[in-house]
């Protein structure tokens, strides 16, 4: 709080009819303030005024909350995110190992696709986060069953986390989250849904070979636009929207603060690291047959180059200020992704 210019105080005393000088005010003088959306204190004669909590902060509710997908990066995130807003998580994860580490009141382990598990996982849940695996096949099964059980429970909102841009049909996972987003639409449940567009966090799992070979190389071209999104933001974002209380029917768009090409992303390592790092485009059926070798599913396989052929057209472009808005501050910026995750990696002694 601080204490009101002379001047502001004459004014208010003016126009209530009140005359105490500076340094007289009185708990009588205090209780005739107007009601304006200000805070007011009289201390020691002196009047102070101060900003009232902002509706915000008044409409935090603590729920118990049930994530499914809770050993993926995005499940982990938002699972912590939600700690740090003081909100009870109950996971549901795959195997019981994957409990470690992760700040929960309790857990549940098992297939998503299992109807039996569904009205434990959801007993006593305030609010359900719903993710589900990556390209899975039978994502509209996974959220019919967890809207079902939502419903049976009255978990009071539902939030579904999809994808940016799931109405591209040439996208056949993207084609699948707005399937499941027409079931919400059609259920009686509080909802909200966020989607995200493409991580900053996927590059991450070829930091070591981009700082070794000093190329980026990517199954599209170079130069299509994607509005890459901090995973940290979006997990921000969740546990704003699982804490409060008035974001019910809402649909937000998650994209960074800029849409940006492989051959920026490539020249951000560049300058991080003080050294050349070319981005390159790979041949599809290249990698086609890196991913066969390496076990990823058929299906998997089938979207995923759906999705590459979709970027090379197209990219996947948004715009940041919803994702603004709901932070209250400007979106990370790739170049600040870069300088949080890569500094002290050891890029350039890894040539």
């Amino acid at each position: 709080m601080r204490r009101l210019p002379e001047s502001l105080t004459a004014a208010y005393v003016a126009q209530m009819g009140l005359f105490p000088a500076p340094g007289q005010w009185t708990y009588d003088d205090y209780a005739r303030l107007p009601d304006d959306g200000w805070r007011y204190k009289a201390i020691q004669g002196e009047l102070y005024m101060g900003a009232a909590p902002r509706p915000a902060h008044q409409r935090v509710i603590r729920r118990m909350i049930l994530v499914t997908g809770a050993a993926g990066k995005t499940g982990k995130a938002v699972i912590h995110a939600l700690a740090q807003a003081n909100q009870a998580v109950r996971a549901w994860l795959h195997r019981p190992e994957q409990t470690e580490g992760l700040p929960i009141a309790d857990s549940i382990v098992g297939d998503l696709e299992d109807p039996r598990l569904w009205p434990a996982a959801c007993s006593g849940v305030d609010a359900l986060y719903l993710i589900c695996p990556n390209m899975h096949p039978r994502e509209l099964k996974i959220g019919k069953l967890a809207l079902q059980s939502a419903q049976a429970a009255g978990i009071s909102l539902f939030v579904y986390h999809s994808v940016l841009h799931p109405q591209t049909e040439e996208m056949p996972h993207h084609w699948q989250k707005l399937r499941v987003e027409e079931e919400i639409l059609r259920s009686d449940l509080p909802f909200t849904i966020l989607q995200p567009c493409a991580y900053m966090q996927n590059i991450l799992a070829y930091r070591t070979q981009i700082a070794a070979s000093g190329r980026y190389a990517v199954p599209y071209t170079i130069y299509a636009r994607f509005g890459l999104v901090d995973l940290a933001d979006v997990a921000q974002v969740a546990a704003r929207v699982l804490s409060e209380s008035d974001h019910a029917g809402a649909i937000y768009e998650l994209a960074g603060p800029a849409n940006l090409s492989s051959a920026e992303v490539a020249q951000a390592l560049s300058s991080h690291w003080q050294r050349p790092i070319q981005a390159i485009q790979a041949p599809l059926d290249e990698w086609e047959r890196s991913a066969r070798a390496t076990g990823m599913p058929s299906n998997a396989i089938r979207s995923l180059g759906a999705m590459f052929r979709y970027y090379d057209r197209y990219g996947l472009l948004g715009n940041g200020n919803v994702l603004s808005w709901l932070l209250g501050r400007r979106p990370t910026s790739f170049a600040q992704f870069v300088e949080r995750e890569f500094s002290g990696c050891g890029g350039a002694a890894l040539v």
